[in-house]
């Protein structure tokens, strides 16, 4: 396989002679209120996702039950007891 002798990326960068205005190395984002780079505040956040969320916790829960039979599995047996 041949040596990569030029990145593939370099086109990539901002400010380059096909870049898109909100890619320019001069645009800050404040034109006409519009920020190009974030989120305002006029879109509220959606509702929580209760199915979701159940299911990561009840992935932590297992996680830990898993931890817990290891530690029971390999800890050293007493002898007499």
């Amino acid at each position: 396989m041949a040596p990569m002798t030029m990145s593939p990326h370099d086109s990539d960068a901002p400010g380059h002679a096909g870049a898109v205005a909100h890619h320019a190395t001069d645009d800050h984002g404040e034109d006409g209120g519009h920020d190009d780079h974030a989120h305002d505040d006029s879109m509220p956040l959606g509702p929580i996702d209760v199915i979701a969320w159940g299911s990561g916790i009840l992935g932590v829960v297992l996680g830990l039950a898993v931890v817990w039979a290891f530690y029971l599995a390999t800890r050293a047996v007493q002898p007499g007891g």
